[in-house]
């Protein structure tokens, strides 16, 4: 039987950064807020269209 070669791994050796850092950075508050204006835009043009 041929013999098979598994890669070799880093074994943990890579480090990736833990956090990414994001040029737009929104609190949770805004972002419920922009879904709801948005829930609320749809259904005033829903109702007047």
């Amino acid at each position: 039987m041929a013999e098979i070669s598994m890669p070799t791994g880093f074994g943990g050796l890579m480090r990736y950064k833990e956090e990414y850092d994001s040029k737009l950075k929104f609190k949770p508050e805004h972002v419920i807020l922009l879904i709801i204006a948005t829930i609320i835009g749809i259904i005033a043009l829903n109702l007047f269209l």
